[in-house]
Parts: C-alpha cells; sequence; structure tokens
C-alpha cells in the first residue's frame, strides 16, 4: 500500500523515540489512552509508523512552551513518519489536518515543525499541479527564455481610483512591463470595485496589446469568499485577462483548487501571513513542505520573498525557497518563483550567482515606481540589471555601462 510521509524538526523533554510514537498515534489511530477497537489489524492498517529519527543537539532553553522537562534538558532531533494513503485517499485538507493538525498542541513537543513531504506517484492521477507554470507563464508574457519576468506591484497599494490605475498600468505598458499586480490589500474597495477596475485596466492592457502585439499579464486579486472569486474569475476571462491573484493562506487550500481546477487563468499565488507560519525555526512549516502543497492545489507563481530583502528572511532561505520550486515534483511541473520584497535591480548579480536561473518573475514595487527617470525608467533599470548579472557583471559595471541602471545605483543603492 503506498504511502505518504513527512519529515519534522522536534523538540521534546522526553525520549525522543517515545515521543515520536506519541506524534504517529495522535495522527492516526491512536489517543492518550488505550480505546475499544483499536485493534491490531487496526493499527496494522491505519496506525502511522515512525520511519526513522535522527538525533541532533540538546538545548537548555525550550523553543516554545511545552512540558517542563525533569533533567533541564531538552532534545532535538530530525524524525520521519508516514501514513497509508488509506488514510485519507487523495482527499488535500484531511491530509494536511493530518500531517499538521492537533500534533502542534502535543506537550511532549517544546518544538515541532514540519519540514518537507513525500506523496506517492499515483498523485500525480489526481492533482494535475500548475497549468502554466514556468514556460506557460513564458508563453502568456512573450518573454523568452534567458532573462525573468519584469513585474511590479500597484502603489499605493489602495486608495487610488480605476482611473488613476489604469492610467499607471499605461504608462508601466508602454515602458515595456510584463507582468502587474493588485496589492493583496486591494481587492474590491470602495473607491475601487472589482469589476470597474478590471474593466478600465483590461482597456488599457487590450489596446496596448493590439498596436504592440505584447499583452501585459495583470494579476487581479480574485481573493473573498468563493462564490465571489469564482465570479471575479469570470470577470478577467470575460474581459481577456490572463491571471488571477488568490492571497492562499487567507483564501485556504480548498477553495485556491477549486480556483486552479478551472485552469483559464495563470493563478499567482501571494503568500502573506507567510512569517507567522515559518518565522520561528521549530515552529510551524518550512518552505519546501509548503510550496509542494500548493503545487498540488495547481498555483502558477508563487512568492519566495527576494535577497537583500526588507523582511527578516536570510539569503539562503530565499535560494532554498526558489530550489525547492525548481525541483520537478511528480513528473516534473514546476511553479515560477516569485522574487520581491526591496528589490530594485541592484539585488540582480547576486541572485543570479546564488540561483543561476532566470526562471524567475523579478518584482519591485519602489524599485520601479520610485525610479529618477519615473516608472519607465524603473523598467528599464531592471531589465538592464538582469542583462549585466547574466554576463557576469558587478552592480558596478552594470551601471557604467547603462544609464538608467546607473540613476537606480544613486537612489537605491546607499539605502541597502
Amino acid at each position: 500500500m503506498e504511502r505518504i510521509s513527512a519529515t519534522y524538526y522536534i523538540e521534546t523533554p522526553y525520549e525522543v523515540e517515545a515521543a515520536a510514537q506519541v506524534l504517529a498515534g495522535e495522527q492516526s489511530s491512536g489517543t492518550f489512552v488505550a480505546v475499544p477497537g483499536e485493534t491490531a489489524e487496526l493499527k496494522q492498517r491505519f496506525a502511522a509508523q515512525v520511519e526513522s529519527i535522527e538525533p541532533l543537539e540538546e538545548v537548555s532553553e525550550p523553543a516554545i512552551p511545552g512540558a517542563v522537562s525533569p533533567t533541564g534538558k531538552y532534545r532535538r532531533a530530525r524524525i520521519k513518519v508516514s501514513w497509508s494513503i488509506e488514510n485519507f485517499g487523495y482527499n488535500l485538507p484531511t491530509m494536511i489536518s493530518t500531517l499538521q493538525g492537533n500534533l502542534y498542541e502535543i506537550t511532549q513537543f517544546t518544538g515541532l515543525k514540519l519540514m518537507d513531504l513525500e506523496v506517492p506517484d499515483s498523485f500525480a492521477r489526481h492533482f494535475a499541479g500548475p497549468k502554466f507554470g514556468i514556460k506557460g507563464c513564458r508563453d502568456l508574457t512573450g518573454v523568452p527564455e534567458g532573462r525573468p519576468l519584469i513585474g511590479t506591484i500597484i502603489k499605493p497599494s489602495i486608495g487610488m481610483s480605476p482611473e488613476e490605475t489604469a492610467a499607471l498600468v499605461k504608462e508601466l505598458a508602454e515602458a515595456g512591463i510584463d507582468f502587474i499586480k493588485d496589492d493583496e490589500l486591494m481587492a474590491s474597495s470602495a473607491n475601487s470595485p472589482f469589476d470597474k477596475r478590471v474593466d478600465a485596466i483590461m482597456k488599457v492592457i487590450n489596446e496596448h496589446a493590439d498596436k504592440t502585439g505584447k499583452k501585459v499579464m495583470y494579476a487581479f486579486n480574485i481573493s473573498d469568499e468563493i462564490d465571489a472569486m469564482h465570479k471575479h474569475y469570470d470577470k478577467v476571462v470575460q474581459s481577456g485577462g490572463t491571471c488571477a491573484m488568490m492571497s492562499i493562506n487567507s483564501v485556504g487550500l480548498a477553495g485556491v483548487k477549486s480556483i486552479c481546477d478551472r485552469g483559464e487563468l495563470a493563478i499567482h499565488a501571494h503568500r502573506n501571513g507567510w512569517g507567522m507560519l515559518n518565522r520561528h525555526p521549530l515552529l510551524g512549516i518550512d518552505f519546501r513542505a509548503y510550496q509542494k502543497l500548493w503545487r498540488l492545489a495547481g498555483v502558477d507563481q508563487l512568492h519566495v520573498n527576494g535577497i537583500q530583502n526588507k523582511f527578516w528572511e536570510s539569503d539562503d532561505s530565499v535560494v532554498n525557497s526558489i530550489e525547492g520550486c525548481l525541483t520537478p515534483l511528480l513528473g516534473g511541473y514546476q511553479v515560477m518563483p516569485v522574487v520581491s520584497s526591496g528589490q530594485w535591480g541592484g539585488q540582480a548579480p547576486e541572485t543570479f550567482r546564488r540561483t543561476k536561473t532566470t526562471d524567475l518573475l523579478y518584482m519591485a514595487g519602489g524599485g520601479i515606481m520610485a525610479h529618477p527617470a519615473g516608472p519607465a525608467g524603473g523598467v528599464k533599470a531592471l531589465k538592464q540589471a538582469w542583462e549585466g548579472a547574466v554576463d557576469g557583471l558587478s552592480v558596478e559595471e552594470v551601471a557604467e555601462q547603462y544609464p538608467e541602471f546607473g540613476l537606480s545605483v544613486e537612489k537605491f543603492g546607499k539605502k541597502k
């Protein structure tokens, strides 16, 4: 029988082996006490199994509250646990309830983080994965291999009218932008109702496409209740759009999948709220596991933060996230990493040096909007930055060669 396995990083005041068995029991057929009906035959078929234990260091202070160690020591380890696919079949919400459910409440753990998961090949028959992915997003935007998609976010995040937003989109489209998105704070506000915003923006994008042959990809934030999201989705499709955005942690796995299953638009997955799930080193979920769940749901683009970002995440973590998105899953489909957070082009050489890939959506908000030569100069500067990065040039060398990027260095370089 096929099995699904999960790897955890744990901390416990007890013996690691005993704590691991508690996890396996609590998240399958067992509970805190033996109960009638949990027969040997039932356990053989449905009980989770501890597959491996890798002891790590001991510490004297717990990572999070839990049982107090009688010895003053807390043991850390990496453990792998597996479940029969019979337990939940191909039901993603129930799978997550099993892999990430009440185990965070168990007092035997003073630290627990889901680091990775492995699903059997049969999942490929039930989950098609990203409909568009990297190649499809390149096709939709007309961006050939060799450079990232260059994108930006509408700023101010909220408060602009549909007409004001459309005027900015026109300027960006004429500057050669590949991708624009709503901010995650903008859905359907009092002064920018969703349908009116779509009408105003798509008029500009369609006219630009008719004139130049290039259709800018605009990710409209459809995050809402399920029925409303499908209505918003229909509006984007009917208006000639190519992309919809969802705040995936807010919408939830089943809601996101119901949208992805339609397959008419590329899905831009915004992970706002990610720090709540990941920031503590011994609590939550690691991005390696996280991105697999959303790939199964079918998203095409997924945020990974960025090198030298404005948030807490380290460059090593960002590089690991990008590698995770580009690692083939279930036959090879990939999700496009979305690099953002305080990006302005100056991070392009280091991003390329660390990842050796241009299969990215590289987004700058202020790095484009606040460029001294305006948004048009900001778009040019980002393209120049990546051309130089691929050619192996340093920031200084790119700045000497390209005036727009030189202005970016003058404006943003000192802040970094």
